[in-house]
């Protein structure tokens, strides 16, 4: 019997990527445009999303820059509305727009907790929803949510994000439950600590890096492109039996 293998080619697609001017929302939006994809960058800094930009128009592939701030339901409205004036469809978003403030639990205030959730799991809700309620239309489409192996396991002086992120996980299984009969596939990836300019600040400190390194058995930070490769695979054909699922990318820490 001939097993056919699906393709992980995104050529024609058109994807949305929050948070897609640096760090790992850029590697994906690269990756996306590689593979074939024309992509809508969405981020709050104009000038960030038009250097991505210009990598991605020299493959040849149409880029949208959508400044908003997605923590803002109205912004992600005006967002949605925007990218499909511009492409008509909406094959893959990745939300992946995030932020972090640590702190002992005694000492989290209420604008704390209120930054941390309102753009890590409000505003990624209401992004799913807006591009949602076009994908379930159109009865295709693939939404990937970048969680943190903190939605799974937890460390000291985060609980803003450990909750947001776990909220994540969990925002994920009741939509690929509900848009399944849609066709429509949701999924999350949890990554670990990964190499960007938001967690070098952090990383720099020696004991802490050692601290992370201990925990992941396969004995190094994790690249952008780690994660890179689960998001093409969530994007593309070779996922379509695969929803309300969190993958990990954390080198075995949550195995521990």
């Amino acid at each position: 019997m001939q097993v056919m293998m699906p393709s992980t080619d995104l050529k024609g697609k058109k994807a949305v990527v929050t948070g897609a001017g640096k760090g790992i929302g850029r590697g994906i939006a690269l990756a996306y445009a590689e593979m074939g994809a024309d992509v809508a960058l969405v981020s709050r800094t104009e000038s960030d999303l038009k250097k991505v930009a210009a990598e991605i128009e020299a493959m040849d592939r149409q880029a949208l820059v959508v400044p908003a701030d997605v923590s803002k339901v109205a912004e992600i409205r005006r967002m949605t509305a925007e990218v499909m004036d511009a492409f008509g469809r909406i094959d893959i978003l990745v939300n992946n727009a995030g932020r972090n403030i640590l702190s002992p639990a005694l000492e989290v205030t209420e604008e704390d907790w209120d930054k941390v959730l309102e753009l890590n799991l409000k505003g990624l809700f209401f992004c799913c929803q807006a591009v949602g309620k076009y994908m379930v239309r159109q009865r295709k489409g693939k939404i990937i949510n970048i969680t943190s192996q903190m939605g799974v396991v937890a460390l000291p002086n985060r609980v803003t994000y450990c909750a947001s992120k776990g909220g994540v996980v969990q925002l994920t299984k009741v939509l690929a439950l509900e848009w399944a009969q849609y066709n429509v596939n949701v999924n999350a990836i949890g990554p670990t600590f990964i190499k960007t300019p938001l967690t070098e600040p952090i990383l720099a400190n020696e004991e802490f890096r050692q601290e992370v390194l201990w925990r992941i058995p396969m004995g190094r930070v994790g690249e952008v492109r780690d994660v890179v490769g689960a998001a093409v695979f969530l994007a593309s054909d070779a996922s379509d039996f695969i929803t309300g699922h969190t993958l990990l990318v954390d080198g075995g820490w949550v195995a521990h």
